[in-house]
């Protein structure tokens, strides 16, 4: 019998275009959970380029993944930064208006 090869699933591969990045930063944003956008934020750099993504954000790469790791905490002036250097923006709405189908 053949044996089936498995690779991980890395949703880098699936991050191909702006309106892609910006739906899955935005259901991350949905889910509340801060560690999961700073996840988001680095699937999102990593498939633009981490290292231009660091350097028009002002960080180092290496501060940078480890900001934006499972197990980062990274400030909000960074989360701000690496944002604006992903060429993304963030937007407010009432909760109200989220929940309307």
């Amino acid at each position: 019998m053949a044996k089936t090869q498995i690779r991980a699933w890395d949703v880098v591969e699936h991050l191909e275009t702006d309106e892609d990045m910006a739906a899955y930063l935005e259901a991350a944003l949905e889910d509340g959970d801060p560690k999961l956008v700073a996840v988001a934020l680095g699937d999102i750099a990593r498939a633009r380029g981490m290292t231009q993504i660091a350097r028009e954000a002002g960080l180092g790469r290496e501060s940078l993944y480890k900001a934006l790791s499972p197990d980062g905490n990274p400030e909000f002036s960074t989360v701000l930064e690496v944002v604006r250097a992903l060429g993304l923006q963030l937007h407010a709405t009432t909760a109200s208006e989220r929940a309307k189908p």
